[in-house]
C-alpha cells in the first residue's frame, strides 16, 4: 500500500471529493447568476464570471483525476471500478452543463452589445 496523506487524522485526500462538488456547484452557480442579472442593467463583470465558471469548472475535473491517481496509488482497485462509472457521468453532466450555461450567458450578454 501507499503512504496515506493524512493531517490531525484527517485524510486530506478525502477532501478532493469534498473540493470538486463545491467547484461543480460553482461552475453551474455563476453563469445562472449572470442570466438572473441580465436584466439589472449593471452586471458589467459578467465575462469575468463565465470565466471563474469555467475554471471551476476545470479545477474540479482535476480533484477527481487527483483522486482516482490516490486510489490508483494505494492500489484500491475496488474503490476504482465501483466509482470510475459515476465519475465519467458526472464529468460528462458538469461539462456540457458548464459549457451550455456559458454559452447561453455568452448570447444573451453579446446580443446586448451589440
Amino acid at each position: 500500500m501507499g503512504k496515506q496523506y493524512v493531517q490531525g487524522g484527517m485524510e486530506l485526500v478525502g477532501l478532493f471529493n469534498l473540493g470538486s462538488l463545491i467547484l461543480g456547484l460553482v461552475a453551474w452557480i455563476l453563469p445562472i447568476i449572470n442570466l438572473l442579472r441580465y436584466q439589472k442593467h449593471e452586471n458589467k463583470n459578467w465575462f469575468i464570471l463565465s470565466i471563474v465558471s469555467v475554471t471551476a469548472c476545470a479545477f474540479s475535473l482535476s480533484l477527481q483525476i487527483f483522486y482516482n491517481y490516490h486510489l490508483v496509488k494505494i492500489e484500491d482497485w475496488a474503490a476504482l471500478m465501483d466509482t470510475t462509472g459515476g465519475v465519467v457521468m458526472a464529468t460528462i453532466v458538469l461539462l456540457f452543463s458548464t459549457v451550455i450555461l456559458n454559452a447561453v450567458t455568452l448570447m444573451v450578454y453579446r446580443n446586448r452589445m451589440v
